[in-house]
Order: C-alpha cells, then sequence, then structure tokens
C-alpha cells in the first residue's frame, strides 16, 4: 500500500491482491497503511489537518480522478460477497480498559474490518461503545469501505465509567439494526462483544433479548479476570450466558491487547461462517404457515371479511420473502379452492393483498378431506424445506367428516396444528384437530368480532412452538 499526496488529501491506496492483508514489507515491518492505525492513532502534525479533510468528502471526490483501472474499484466497492453479515462491534470503553488499551482495542477492531472485504455486497460494519450509558457511534450505513471505517474507528473518543456492557448489548440488539439504520433483510445480524475483564451488569437478560431479536452474539474477552479479582464478577458464567449458543464457536478469547495481529483472521473466519449463525433463524422469518378458511355458507359475507381480516393480521407479523417466511391460503367447503401457495409471493404487500382479494365461496362443511388435501398439495412441495410448518384452521362449525385422522396424519408429516374454532364449532372437533398440547393449540370465541383479540396468542403460540423446536 501507498499513500499518495493527491491535491492536498491524503490517499490510502490499497494494490490488487491486498485487500484484504495487512500489508507487511520483506523484513516482516508493517509498511504505511496500518502503520498509521498503529496503537497510539498517532499522526503526525504535518498532516492532521488533509487527513480529517479526507474524512469529511464523499467517496467520489476522494478518489484520484484518473479513471484507471475502474473494473478492480468496481470490485473492491463490492466487498467480499462469501460474507455477508451485518455486523455491530459493541467496543468497551469503560475506566476497566483505560485510554491505552482503549486504543489498543481500536486498532484491533480496524484490522478485524480491514480482513473482513466491507462492500455493498460484502459485511457492512457499525461501531457501539459500552461504558455508563451505550452510544451507537455509526450505523451500518454509515460508511461502505473498510477506508472509511478505519478513519471512522480513529475518531473514537474514549468515554470512561462502568462496563454496564449488558446495558450496551440490549441497547445494540434492540435499536441497532433497523432498517432504516442500514440492516438488510435476510442477512444474519451479528454482534461481537469486546469485554476487558468482566462486565459490571448483568448480561444474561441482555443475551436472552438478543436471541429473541434474531442477533448472533459472540463475545470476545481479553484478560480474564484474575483471581483476586473473581469475587468482584457478578455471574462467573456471563460468556455462556450471553452469547448466540453455547457451543464454544460464539466465544473468543485473547490473553491481551497486545500483539492481537494473530488473532484478526480467525475471528474474520468465524463471523463469516454463515451455516453457524444460529440466532439469525427467528420465528419470523422462518415459519410456513398455512390457513385453512371454512368457506361454508352459515358464515355469510360480512363474517368472512373478519376472518380474512384475522388472516392478514397474523401474517403482517412475520418477515416474509423468499428466503424469510411464507404463508399459503385454502378455502373450502365440499370442496377445497387453494388460494395461493407458498411460493406464489413472496412479499409481504402481495400476500396482504391476496388474502384481501379472496372471493367467499359459500357452501358445506368437510375439514377433515381439506386437512388432507392441504397437507398434500400446499405442505407437500415445502416438506422438507428449512422452515418450521404450521396450519391454522378456521371453522365455524360440524364437519361433516372425521377430522381427527387428517390430523393425526398432517402432524405426523411435521405440521403444528392451531385450531380456531367460532360461533358453532364444537369444542371436540377443535381439540381432535390441535396439536399437543391441545390447550395451547386450541382456540374459540362466540362472536366473529372475538378473532381480533386472538392475534397476539396465535403469533406468540407460533414463536414458543418455534423456539421448543430448536432446543
Amino acid at each position: 500500500g501507498v499513500i499518495t499526496n493527491a491535491g492536498g488529501a491524503v490517499k490510502v491506496q490499497i494494490l490488487p491482491g491486498q485487500e484484504n492483508y495487512p500489508a507487511v514489507n520483506a523484513n516482516g515491518i508493517q509498511s504505511q497503511v496500518l502503520s498509521r492505525w498503529a496503537s497510539s492513532f498517532s499522526v503526525t502534525a504535518g498532516t492532521k489537518s488533509t487527513a480529517l479533510e479526507a474524512v469529511g468528502r464523499s467517496v467520489s471526490t476522494a478518489r484520484p480522478s484518473t479513471g484507471k483501472r475502474p473494473k478492480k474499484t468496481l470490485d473492491k466497492k463490492a466487498g467480499n460477497k462469501d460474507c455477508k453479515a451485518d455486523i455491530a462491534f459493541l467496543i468497551d470503553g469503560s475506566y476497566n480498559i483505560g485510554q491505552r488499551r482503549f486504543n489498543l482495542q481500536k486498532n484491533f477492531v480496524g484490522k478485524v474490518t480491514v480482513m473482513l472485504g466491507i462492500g455493498t455486497e460484502g459485511p457492512h460494519v457499525g461501531v457501539v461503545q459500552a461504558s455508563e450509558h451505550p452510544k451507537i457511534e455509526f450505523y451500518l450505513k454509515n460508511f461502505t469501505t473498510a477506508k472509511e471505517v478505519l478513519f471512522a474507528i480513529k475518531e473514537l473518543g474514549f468515554r470512561g465509567g462502568n462496563s454496564n456492557t449488558g446495558k450496551a448489548l440490549k441497547y445494540t440488539a434492540q435499536k441497532f439494526f433497523s432498517l432504516e439504520n442500514g440492516a438488510r433483510k435476510g442477512i444474519p445480524k451479528i454482534i461481537v462483544v469486546f469485554l476487558d475483564g468482566w462486565p459490571s451488569d448483568d448480561l444474561e437478560e441482555a443475551g436472552i433479548v438478543a436471541r429473541e431479536f434474531g442477533v448472533n452474539v459472540f463475545i470476545v474477552s481479553v484478560a480474564k479476570p484474575t483471581t483476586e479479582e473473581l469475587g468482584m464478577v457478578q455471574d462467573i458464567g456471563f460468556v455462556d450466558k450471553a452469547v448466540c449458543r453455547n457451543n464454544g464457536f460464539f466465544s473468543y478469547q485473547m490473553p491481551t491487547w497486545f500483539g492481537t495481529t494473530k488473532y484478526v483472521k480467525p475471528l474474520v473466519q468465524k463471523l463469516c461462517s454463515h451455516e453457524q449463525m444460529l440466532c439469525s433463524k427467528t420465528c419470523y422469518n422462518s415459519v410456513n404457515i398455512g390457513f385453512l378458511i371454512d368457506g361454508s355458507s352459515s358464515i355469510g359475507e360480512s363474517n368472512f371479511r373478519l376472518v380474512l381480516e384475522f388472516v392478514s393480521n397474523v401474517a403482517k407479523a412475520f418477515e416474509i420473502s423468499d428466503i424469510g417466511s411464507k404463508v399459503a391460503a385454502v378455502q373450502f367447503t365440499y370442496d377445497q379452492r387453494p388460494e395461493f401457495g407458498f411460493t406464489d409471493y413472496v412479499t409481504k404487500e402481495k400476500v396482504l393483498s391476496a388474502i384481501r382479494n379472496i372471493s367467499y365461496m359459500s357452501g358445506g362443511t368437510a375439514t377433515g378431506d381439506a386437512i388432507s388435501f392441504t397437507t398434500r398439495n400446499v405442505f407437500g412441495p415445502v416438506k422438507d424445506g428449512p422452515n418450521k410448518n404450521f396450519l391454522i384452521v378456521l371453522t365455524d362449525g360440524q364437519s361433516y367428516d372425521d377430522v381427527r385422522g387428517p390430523a393425526a396424519a398432517a402432524q405426523k408429516a411435521g405440521i403444528t396444528v392451531f385450531s380456531v374454532g367460532i360461533a358453532w364449532a364444537p369444542l371436540d372437533d377443535l381439540k381432535d384437530m390441535a396439536s399437543e398440547p391441545r390447550e395451547s393449540h386450541t382456540f374459540f370465541t362466540r362472536e366473529f368480532t372475538g378473532l381480533e383479540q386472538m392475534v397476539p396468542d396465535i403469533i406468540r403460540g407460533i414463536c414458543k412452538d418455534f423456539l421448543d423446536s430448536k432446543q
């Protein structure tokens, strides 16, 4: 890497093939690119103003306008496509770590960001500082190149205060990954927590919140508490309780902040191992929900609209996409009419519009046949897919045929069945259809207007089943 000075602004130009590696010369001494991010992050007096000037510029103007090798820049802009991840680095800014080690931590995080291969199509990163109160320093959307991120990290000021890592982790899980702040749909969300010593608050609850939000938590602990310090640690097992999964993959140990270069690559490899990101899967983005809707003549057009509203409100809660959750609907009388299948619509808007457009059939009630039809034709094609399958049966009356056999076959095929009865639907039928434990999978309301209150309970029930199946 070379530093050129064009038009008064400092440029760090990375030569082809060096994008992801610290530049080291023949004597094993790091060349200028990374020596500028040395532990003290000192910038010589002569270049300080120009270096800062470069930060404020937009990417396009900060590049030499020679028009040479445009192809290479495009590739570099895209970043490492094999490592699609949205990553928050939660750095320790407490008095525990102190100013000097804080700078070494920034240096280490800088090296990790360079090796990740940040780019529009690759990983995106942001930084949150944990101290007395957490502070989001920059979001995923703020910078799209490693160079910009390095500048931003270099500028971070040390905040001090207690290391309330639990508070910061919870805050990051809840606030950092919103779509408006640059989180991308269907891409693993990761928080890498850096901890010098130990947290001064509880990490367990924060870990649970992060898992509920579908965030993979990694803990990089540096300088473990010494024997005499252990008495000050609230919970010695804090690492295992906070990480995404207590399987060794999500925790990473470094003995000290000095000489950390050798730890960069193994950490980057972990952050890019998508198949291991078990917590990205949540009930909201990993289920198939089939609705079996009674269209019999006892319901009537206006009540049928209330049923469709219920279906919409349940569907609305889930992240519907080609790689997320999917929804299908079948209407039945004596016959069955598939309204749409799991792969027909891959956006929430289209699914909701398809539900609104379902027209009322009117006729008899053969619920058993309808369950068999749906198991075979709607769930059959997706039975080997990654999502967990749910069927919600909505009916207002007694079925003319047996429901027990078809419901048992559906459950045997891996489909969890919720039964929702309205008005004259007999409780025995509803219980015979529902999955175990039947109490929590059977719902009933006298009036069609009562469907609205059931929505949160159904969603919660789906999420509970989803989590239980993953344990």
